[in-house]
């Protein structure tokens, strides 16, 4: 039983002492991902701050300048805990992934959280048509075989890998005395569009995203023996390279305005997501120890409004 002390929110959702790996973090959702943990990686007794405990949130990717930027530009100092560039890594390469448990193992005895992020969105095929040559012949045209393979190696293989690559890590932080069974945990970053019917004129990308909701599910299952939890996160509209087309070069921040998702006319919460939202269903799957295998959309409700799940 709890006492109503231990309910705060400092402590349900402290990761005070967590060392933490998000690939893709120096930008758009991944970066989200890293403040949050940052800011709650520091747990204040008696007034006076335990920095011995602070969490450590790596973030890796294939820009090494980016990876420094945010870190910089986005730690939290005394308040919390640090971001720190590692890499740089390209999660689609053996040899990369290798050397990254190498590097993290030299610094770290364990890994609580693993937060798969890294994508790309690949070609666009907008099947408009209702003849069928016309619609054949346009999305021929639109796209091919090596672009399908290059979105599913970077956004369901590379996530497969990267985890496989760090389950050791993961399963030692429970000989910590400070974490539980069952407390190390994966977060696959996945979409909405994995979870949709229609292809938003990108059926690679949306095809690929509903490939790793179920290999998130497929690791969650698998993965128990070693007492590793994998859950999901499915996106809506977060302003992110990705979404934005760039980012900003002083803070590594993308812009979504309002407008641009109110006008896609199947948003409820005509506006896109915000860094605290995404921080919000981070830290709950990294904490919950008891909640495996589950896919939360955090879009909107956008699933409300198009055909899906």
């Amino acid at each position: 039983m709890a006492s109503t002390d231990a309910l705060k929110v400092e402590k349900l959702f402290s990761v005070k002492d967590y060392v933490c790996l998000i690939t893709g973090g120096g930008t758009g959702i991944g970066l989200m991902g890293a403040q949050g943990l940052a800011a709650n990686g520091m747990f204040r007794a008696t007034h006076t701050w335990r920095t011995e405990t602070s969490a450590k949130v790596y973030i890796t990717g294939r820009r090494m300048e980016a990876l420094e930027n945010a870190a910089k530009t986005h730690s939290p100092g005394e308040s919390g805990g640090s971001i720190i560039p590692i890499g740089p890594c390209d999660v689609t390469s053996k040899p990369d992934l290798e050397k990254l448990v190498k590097d993290l193992s030299s610094k770290e005895k364990h890994l609580n959280l693993l937060v798969a992020n890294a994508g790309i969105s690949g070609p666009k095929g907008v099947p408009e048509s209702s003849d069928a040559t016309k619609l054949s012949t346009d999305l021929w045209n639109a796209e091919s075989p090596p672009e399908w393979a290059s979105v599913f190696n970077t956004n369901v293989t590379s996530v497969y890998f990267t985890t496989l690559a760090f389950l050791p890590l993961l399963q030692a932080s429970q000989s910590h005395p400070s974490h539980t069974t069952r407390s190390p945990s994966v977060i696959v970053i996945s979409s909405m569009s994995g979870l949709m019917r229609n292809s938003q004129g990108h059926f690679a990308y949306n095809a690929a995203k509903g490939a790793t909701v179920h290999l998130s599910k497929l690791m969650s299952s698998e993965f128990e023996k070693a007492n590793v939890r994998v859950n999901s996160i499915a996106p809506g509209y977060f302003p992110s390279e990705m979404t934005a087309k760039s980012s900003r070069d002083e803070d590594n921040k993308s812009v979504l305005p309002d407008e641009k998702v109110r006008e896609k006319g199947h948003v409820p919460a005509e506006r896109p997501g915000s860094d605290e939202e995404m921080a919000m269903a981070m830290l709950f799957l990294c904490r919950n120890v008891y909640v495996n295998g589950e896919v939360v959309a955090v879009d909107g409700g956008v699933l409300n409004q198009v055909p899906g799940r």
